[in-house]
């Protein structure tokens, strides 16, 4: 019996390709904005549309990414288990906690919708560091992905360079409605440099799935997607 094992090389390597590319793009599209939240909020209110889709990108490419860093956890294992479990571990962590922010930041741009600008950022002023549980992840946002790349590294899956880029994501600055500086491009560009590659590895070395289970896959997400747009 073939036991395939999870997510899969497709699921993992197209979110190695895909995960990256969303975020970056995302980051890209806010670029124009200065980056503190007041700033943050006066650039929804000016150009609602395209930072929507800004953090939009963003958050898809975080949530999409967690298959891929799965799938290199588990690539990691193979050699180097310890580096593998807490590299994957709190790299997956530190992608829950940026998709909790990434829910306030909704919530921000909803008060700046309802409320106005003004009073939306008076608002996420005063509530602004305020300790939720999940702040203790934190940490892990940073931690996770230099612990990550130092795992590859060690067990030959990136090499010094690709392995230094993925480790670059710990300088991308977390918290609520952050904007995007030189460092954040820096850090993104590190990810695709790091991860891009490996996933079309990943894609190509995999053997292709029959039609129907494309068909399926590709049912379920149109299907899950228009169940949640109508929501």
């Amino acid at each position: 019996m073939t036991h395939t094992r999870f997510p899969g090389a497709w699921p993992g390597g197209l979110a190695l390709v895909l995960g990256p590319l969303f975020m970056l793009v995302g980051a890209l599209l806010r670029a124009g904005h200065n980056f503190f939240f007041p700033d943050q909020l006066a650039a929804y209110a000016a150009e609602p549309a395209l930072i929507a889709v800004a953090y939009s990108a963003f958050l898809i490419g975080n949530v999409v990414l967690w298959p891929g860093v799965v799938l290199l956890a588990q690539r990691i294992g193979g050699s180097r288990p310890g580096w593998a479990i807490w590299g994957g571990m709190l790299t997956a962590f530190g992608l829950f906690a940026r998709a909790f922010h990434a829910g306030i930041d909704h919530l921000a741009f909803q008060l700046a919708d309802l409320r106005g600008v003004a009073s939306a950022t008076s608002l996420v002023g005063d509530e602004y560091g305020a300790y939720h549980v999940m702040s203790a992840l934190n940490p892990a946002i940073m931690a996770g992905w230099v612990v990550l790349a130092l795992g590859a590294w060690r067990a030959g899956v990136l090499g010094p360079f690709r392995a230094v880029a993925l480790g670059l994501m710990a300088a991308l600055p977390i918290g609520v409605l952050k904007g995007t500086t030189a460092l954040s491009v820096i850090a993104l560009a590190g990810l695709a440099v790091a991860l891009v590659s490996l996933g079309w590895q990943e894609l190509r070395a995999a053997p292709r799935p029959p039609a129907r289970r494309i068909a399926f896959a590709a049912a379920v997400i149109a299907a899950m997607a228009l169940l949640g747009t109508l929501g």
